[in-house]
């Protein structure tokens, strides 16, 4: 009985209840939503005008769909089924500073590569296919969804594009942009050092001129997401540093492209710049996303950098790259949403527990008969797909900001302005009670990592504190967005949403959505009317009362989409396109539980939001700390 150790018996132990957990749970299988976006981009999203605006001749919508379609069965059978052993393998720095990802990666990434997606959105003078921005939401979603760790790499990379785009030399667009968009070469973002986080402007990195109009660059950053990995050849690294004599702040920061290998004139790639890993963080989520520390000048003679944009104007150039990185994030925050939602759907099938009220005495039934399990299915159905709206109707304004009509592009690039602190703080708090309700349907098989549900919550953690925390973001929405012309920008907001309200309480089957939308615009207008008058004499006010009032405008914003979405639904409904799998009539029936279940919480923040900063600073610090 006994001839084994105990540590060889509780190990055959552990083995067994592996396999029993795995026979009663589906292991994290995901089906892109395609439907769903199509429907989004069509009914709530503007998309027909966007494609209509000229700029995208030869794209058409079904164009679109086939590409949504395709790349959600290649990131199905391709990506996803690496999420779980990037998980439990992660990447690797070794001695010398190179970094080894997890077995599959590169060549998924090499597949992906070669598939093109990730140039879709890209202008084709350098080898894109020339998309709008807001049809790349839902192939952002898509890889997010499929393996969140793999994505941030190519996410990355979008937004130095972006950057370089904008700010960048001809010739630096030349050399770099070609195999940046096709993914071939890789790209970073490099802000913090280990004295400088959200404070950027206190950061040291050093950038000497050397005389030919390059620089040599010493410092060390820390937490660069792909700093260094062995997919690519090449990583073009966007680094902030400081030029001699340099004003103190964020004034005196200029942006360089540092890249890994130099690059020969002929685009041959050369020696190794002086850039190195030294390490990699251990990370409670996205795993085999590789968090670097690099050391620039580790060698003594300093990286070879070239300067972006102008001297001293590096934030400028920064914050393009970040503001597309903030949308990215928010759409990071939905794409794990959805996949722990599918996870919860699947296992509240299969789990046979409990007998549900009208079931005879004896026999059981799968959870999802239950009313309190349906109710948590609903809530993350609900927010996942108001995620959704807010995130590719974020883009749909960047799109007719650049090219909508002439007059109104102005208007659409202050809603885009106004939306970003919202979708990128409210998608990825929202991800993080989605994943959390992932775990709780589970029940007791959602805390252990066999069924992978744990995985989908670490990784979520971190897009809130992702390209800015979101307490950053409220500062933002309070302090930046909300005076926008004048105050105009967000009353303007208000309007189109009282607007969709009007429509729901003329429409007979959605009245009782508009009411409740109504309702809570009341409370919007009273709570920015307070920020407004009480910021000027006390910018606590407005600092205490900032993220109750993200929060209150966030979860508006999503039931006003949500409400539109249910005027498309239903419209389509009366017009005789009965769709007999009931997608429609599912839609109309989440957006009333979204206006019933979850917008009262807008109603409940008024009090915060004008609670004013006393309290909060009342206790002095010592007092805050009770030793016993």
């Amino acid at each position: 009985m006994f001839a084994t150790t105990f540590p060889e018996r509780f190990a055959v132990r552990v083995r067994r209840k592996s396999c029993a957990l795995r026979r009663l749970v589906r292991v994290t299988i995901y089906k892109a939503p395609t439907r769903d976006m199509a429907f989004v981009l069509k009914h709530v999203c503007h998309f027909d005008d966007i494609l209509a605006s000229g700029h995208f001749d030869g794209i058409e919508t079904d164009m679109v769909m086939g590409a949504l379609e395709e790349f959600g069965r290649f990131s199905a059978d391709v990506m996803a089924p690496l999420n779980t052993i990037g998980d439990e393998v992660g990447s690797h720095c070794d001695a010398q500073g190179n970094v080894t990802s997890p077995d599959g990666f590169k060549e998924a990434y090499e597949q992906y590569v070669q598939s093109g997606f990730g140039a879709a959105a890209f202008e084709p003078t350098y080898g894109g296919g020339g998309f709008p921005w807001v049809a790349n939401m839902g192939l952002q979603e898509i890889l997010n969804s499929s393996n969140l760790s793999m994505a941030i790499c190519c996410l990355l990379t979008q937004g130095a594009i972006d950057a370089l785009m904008h700010h960048g030399s001809e010739e630096q667009r030349e050399m770099y942009l070609p195999k940046m968009v096709t993914g071939e070469w890789s790209g970073t973002m490099n802000l913090t050092e280990p004295d400088a986080g959200s404070d950027v402007g206190a950061l040291r990195t050093k950038a000497e001129p050397v005389g030919d109009g390059s620089y040599k660059l010493f410092g060390t950053k820390i937490y660069i997401s792909w700093g260094d990995h062995d997919m690519v050849d090449q990583i073009v690294h966007l680094v902030l540093a400081r030029t001699p004599d340099s004003p103190p702040g964020t004034k005196g920061i200029s942006l360089f492209l540092v890249p890994k290998f130099h690059v020969n004139d002929d685009g041959s790639l050369g020696d190794q710049n002086d850039v190195k890993c030294l390490s990699v963080e251990h990370k409670m989520g996205i795993r085999a996303s590789p968090t670097c520390v690099l050391s620039f000048g580790e060698n003594g003679d300093g990286a070879v950098g070239h300067l972006i944009g102008e001297e001293h104007q590096g934030m400028k150039a920064m914050f393009t790259m970040m503001n597309n990185a903030r949308l990215s994030v928010a759409n990071e925050g939905v794409g794990i949403a959805e996949r722990a939602y599918q996870q919860a759907l699947n296992y509240a099938q299969e789990r046979v527990q409990g007998r549900a009220v009208g079931t005879a005495k004896g026999e059981t039934n799968s959870i999802i008969a239950h009313a309190d399990v349906r109710r948590m299915l609903m809530t993350m159905k609900a927010r996942t797909e108001a995620m959704r709206a807010l995130v590719f109707y974020e883009a749909a304004a960047l799109d007719l900001s650049h090219f909508g009509p002439e007059a109104d592009r102005e208007g659409w690039g202050e809603l885009a302005d106004l939306l970003t602190p919202l979708a990128k703080s409210w998608c990825t708090d929202m991800v993080n009670d989605v994943t959390s309700t992932n775990i709780q349907i589970h029940g007791g098989m959602g805390y252990v990592e066999e069924t992978g549900a744990a995985q989908h919550y670490r990784d979520a953690r971190i897009t809130g504190i992702y390209e800015g925390t979101n307490g950053i973001q409220a500062i933002d929405l309070v302090g930046r967005k909300l005076p926008m012309r004048g105050g105009a920008v967000v009353a303007d907001l208000i309007a189109r949403m009282r607007g969709t309200a009007d429509k729901l309480e003329a429409n007979g089957a959605l009245a009782d959505i508009g009411t409740y939308l109504s309702e809570s615009l009341d409370a919007v207008e009273s709570s920015t009317k307070w920020l407004a008058e009480n910021s000027s004499s006390d910018i606590n006010n407005a600092l205490a009362g900032a993220t109750p009032y993200q929060r209150m405008l966030s979860v508006v914003v999503g039931a006003w989409l949500m409400g539109e979405s249910a005027l498309g639904a239903q419209g389509l409904l009366d017009d005789g396109d009965a769709d007999d799998d009931g997608f429609l009539a599912a839609k109309v029936v989440t957006a009333r539980f979204f206006a019933e279940q979850l917008l009262p919480e807008a109603q409940s923040l008024v009090r915060a939001v004008a609670a004013g900063p006393d309290d909060l600073f009342a206790i002095p610090t010592e007092a805050m700390w009770f030793a016993g």
